[in-house]
């Protein structure tokens, strides 16, 4: 393996250890509250990891040729599990939600297998309509058809999850040459359906207005901002000191998962979260380096794909926590409790290690 891929696998490795660090860091008490055990999201969060490291080393070792072919039969799955997801004892509902299926003991969210899977559809579908891309009939709309469709699967409980498909697709396009004002056709008719997403739930148009002023619920829809905000001002530049930090003592929801980046900036301060963006940015300048030396057009949109995907995640996650964006539940990569997160993008790293491995040869 090159000594690049090995750099970007060390990367990869460091932050799931920060992971699962600060995943028993944060969720300990939480543990012990709900199940009387302390190492309760610890012992699921490593087999998650155990899980994601299969499927890692799995994508990156098949051929490269039959890889291309899996982007519809790994849709059509996707689909059908999106749909199950609405039967009421297959989904199983949590903050008003329903994204996830049941697996046992575990649960898995569909939503966010729709994401790489996109990916792989859209890099394929693009690479065969490669000469038809600026045509509306047979370049544009088949793809927007088959996006339209995955997205209003999802919109209705997951309308963070359909803005960053949307984002990955559509800006994947944008670089494959596709025209610009069908891009923009499509992005201005989606609008009524996001406004109309936003308003048919009081809880999406509550994110939003506490978003525009947090301190207007302090104590309510505005609370959990407001916590994080002081986890990541009190955290100054060195931080409280690993294990020192007060906010996941149940002051701050869900610290374990979309809100760990605060956690990690009350305890290891600016310097700690400087040095997490870094490891993120070397993640995606080195997936940008695989995508221009990519053996054909599918590897480099596949690989641009991928490393769009996790840039869109670390920047709308940390946007939600230091109060730029409004709350979508996005999961911070590799570092996040949430096992289905966590399984897609380690195997997305194996996609795109599949791809440079191509290219070496």
């Amino acid at each position: 393996m090159h000594k690049q891929n090995i750099a970007l696998l060390s990367v990869v490795f460091i932050l799931i250890s920060i992971g699962i660090i600060m995943v028993f860091n944060t969720a300990a008490m939480v543990s012990i509250l709900k199940f009387n055990n302390p190492f309760h999201f610890l012992v699921r969060h490593l087999i998650l990891a155990f899980i994601g490291l299969i499927f890692m080393f799995a994508s990156m070792n098949i051929r490269y040729e039959m890889l291309k072919k899996l982007g519809k039969p790994f849709l059509i799955i996707t689909i059908i599990l999106l749909i199950l997801v609405h039967f009421p004892h297959i989904g199983r509902a949590a903050g008003g939600a329903r994204r996830w299926i049941r697996i046992g003991s575990f649960s898995m969210q569909p939503s966010e297998l729709a994401k790489l899977v996109m990916i792989m559809y859209a890099a394929n579908f693009l690479t065969r309509k490669q000469h038809n891309i600026k045509e509306f009939i047979k370049g544009f709309l088949p793809q927007m058809l088959v996006l339209g469709l995955v997205l209003a699967l999802i919109i209705k409980n997951d309308l963070g999850s359909c803005v960053l498909i949307a984002g990955i697709v559509l800006t994947m396009m944008f670089i494959s040459g596709a025209n610009i004002k069908h891009l923009a056709v499509f992005f201005l008719s989606s609008l009524p359906a996001v406004y109309i997403a936003i308003r048919t739930f009081p809880y999406r148009m509550k994110r939003i207005m506490v978003f525009l002023n947090p301190w207007e619920d302090p104590l309510g829809k505005g609370y959990q901002i407001i916590q994080s905000f002081y986890a990541l001002g009190s955290g100054g530049w060195w931080g409280k000191g690993l294990g020192k930090g007060i906010q996941k003592l149940f002051y701050l929801p869900e610290a374990h998962t979309d809100f760990i980046f605060s956690i990690i900036g009350e305890e290891l301060g600016f310097i700690g979260t400087f040095i997490i963006i870094m490891l993120f940015a070397y993640i995606i300048w080195r997936g940008i380096i695989i995508a221009y030396h990519a053996p054909d057009l599918y590897g480099h949109l596949l690989a641009i794909g991928i490393t769009i995907m996790i840039a869109y995640q670390v920047v709308i996650n940390i946007g939600v926590v230091t109060g730029l964006l409004p709350t979508k539940g996005t999961t911070l990569p590799f570092i996040s409790f949430g096992g289905s997160s966590l399984i897609v993008n380690m195997t997305a790293i194996g996609l795109l290690l599949n791809v440079s491995r191509e290219w070496e040869r």
